[in-house]
């Protein structure tokens, strides 16, 4: 297996050479497992997967952040891959406080993780913008103090709380990238016009999340584009939940079962879960 720091400095490569690179989400051992087994390179975890599969809603604080830390130490102790952590709003609207859970990300194994804008209150969905840069410099600090190169992403939320500003956003995360953010993410760009614009806005890396934009679009136009990195969040879990309702459906209304046509051999995954020793591509 690969160190800490020698995965911390393969994930940087990644942000650093020509075009872009998918990191798929994976929820739990088996799904990192499973697509390390098909050749990624990087793996992020999924606030809404971990949710799902603990059979809760995703939402700030329903999940506790033990929780979130724990799934975060078992997909990273997976596979020999890379981890950036979903850290949401880093469980604190204090700056110091929420940069703590970048620390503790780090002590549970990933080499990236993120923080957020959205302060999980209804009331006020997106920290003002002061406060917001203040907890990116803080969440920096916490990041450079570790032991290895720790890739912070930035997020602005405004797109997915209903305050469709793209002028807003990029403003956001221009100051984010004055914080010193690594890579920046503005989840709910849908469109290449409107993923262009924010690409071009800034200099840093930026992640784009495919679970809200045009599902048409390839890797190839979002490299072209200009994005570096590309997610797909709770997608995943999403595909496997609705396959999963599928079958029981066909077993609850027909009394039918033929979906288990469309299951995984168990062989093939004895052989990735009994033969992966972590790499990608076993």
């Amino acid at each position: 297996m690969r160190t800490q720091a020698e995965k911390a400095e393969a994930f940087r490569a990644l942000h650093r050479r020509p075009g872009a690179f998918i990191i798929p989400n994976p929820w739990d051992a088996g799904t990192a497992r499973l697509l390390a087994s098909l050749g990624f390179e990087a793996l992020a975890t999924t606030s809404l997967g971990l949710a799902n599969g603990l059979g809760r809603p995703d939402g700030a604080g329903i999940v506790s952040r033990q929780e979130v830390l724990e799934n975060c130490r078992v997909i990273a102790g997976a596979t020999d891959l890379p981890v950036s952590a979903d850290l949401e709003n880093c469980y604190a609207d204090d700056p110091r406080e929420a940069a703590q859970m970048i620390r503790l990300a780090g002590v549970s194994g990933v080499v990236g993780g993120s923080i957020e804008d959205a302060t999980g209150d209804p009331a006020q969905p997106i920290y003002d913008f002061s406060l917001a840069v203040e907890r990116v410099h803080a969440a920096v600090e916490a990041a450079r103090s570790m032991p290895f190169p720790f890739t912070l992403t930035a997020r602005a939320e405004n797109l997915l709380h209903g305050r469709n500003d793209v002028d807003d956003t990029i403003r956001r995360l221009q100051a984010f990238e004055r914080a010193g953010a690594d890579v920046l993410y503005a989840p709910g760009l849908r469109d290449l016009a409107a993923i262009r614009t924010v690409v071009s806005a800034v200099s840093r890396p930026v992640n784009v999340v495919m679970s809200a934009a045009d599902p048409s679009l390839t890797l190839d136009q979002l490299a072209e584009a200009g994005v570096k990195r590309v997610s797909v969040g709770g997608a995943l879990s999403r595909l496997a939940l609705a396959a999963f309702l599928r079958g029981a459906r066909e077993m609850k209304d027909k009394g039918g079962f033929t979906w288990v046509r469309d299951t995984v051999p168990t062989r093939d995954l004895k052989r990735v879960f009994g033969g992966i020793s972590g790499g990608a591509g076993a």
